[in-house]
């Protein structure tokens, strides 16, 4: 696959530029991560790059509650991907992981993010009964951003608090809408796979 440019703007163009130019110098995730803050802050700081078309809830999606995952640029090889998540007023996306180190940063309106971690992480790996509980929660506002880092460090549900729906912008290290990861289930304990999709274009092995 070439690299895809679903929104090609100088803006968008620049950063990708920036984000690989850092990956090629990073040693560690935990450098690499802190060398793309910047880049990443001075992205969303800017409220007038992104089009109103990437701004709009869904009804069918991936993750379901009318949440759009609009596809922004991802790269050939399957490392790289960033996306907007618009989760409509009052919805929650599933409790999911993400399964690569990744940037989270809230763009427009306001969300109540639940962090969560696993007490047996293998269990994951097979989709056996593990203990899940929460660890930490944030009210979030525009210009806040997080880290993802697994294993551990890469579970949350986020829920739209706000009269509008809220918008946040994922820098992730894989091409995380057509990856199957998973979903947790609070009171059985189950990990259950899923692939959440992107509302604009299908993975490779989708018509």
């Amino acid at each position: 696959m070439a690299n895809e440019y679903l929104l090609d703007t100088p803006e968008i163009r620049t950063f990708i530029r920036e984000v690989e130019a850092v990956r090629n110098k990073a040693s560690s995730v935990t450098q690499l991560l802190d060398s793309l803050k910047p880049h990443f802050s001075a992205l969303m700081a800017d409220q007038n790059w992104l089009p109103d078309a990437f701004r709009q809830p869904a009804e069918n999606s991936g993750m379901g509650g009318g949440i759009a995952t609009w596809l922004l640029y991802r790269a050939g090889d399957g490392n790289l991907s960033f996306f907007a998540l618009v989760v409509p007023p009052g919805s929650s996306t599933p409790v999911h992981d993400h399964l690569a180190w990744g940037l989270v940063g809230l763009y427009v309106g306001e969300q109540y993010e639940e962090i969560f971690e696993l007490v047996n992480t293998a269990a994951r790996a097979n989709g056996k009964r593990t203990t899940i509980r929460l660890a930490s929660s944030n009210h979030l506002r525009p210009g806040t951003f997080y880290e993802l880092i697994p294993p551990e460090g890469d579970i949350h549900r986020v829920t739209t608090t706000g009269s509008e729906p809220s918008i946040s912008l994922h820098l992730l290290g894989n091409d995380t809408g057509c990856v199957w990861r998973h979903n947790f289930n609070l009171e059985t304990g189950a990990a259950t796979p899923f692939r959440s999709g992107y509302t604009n274009r299908p993975c490779q092995d989708e018509p």
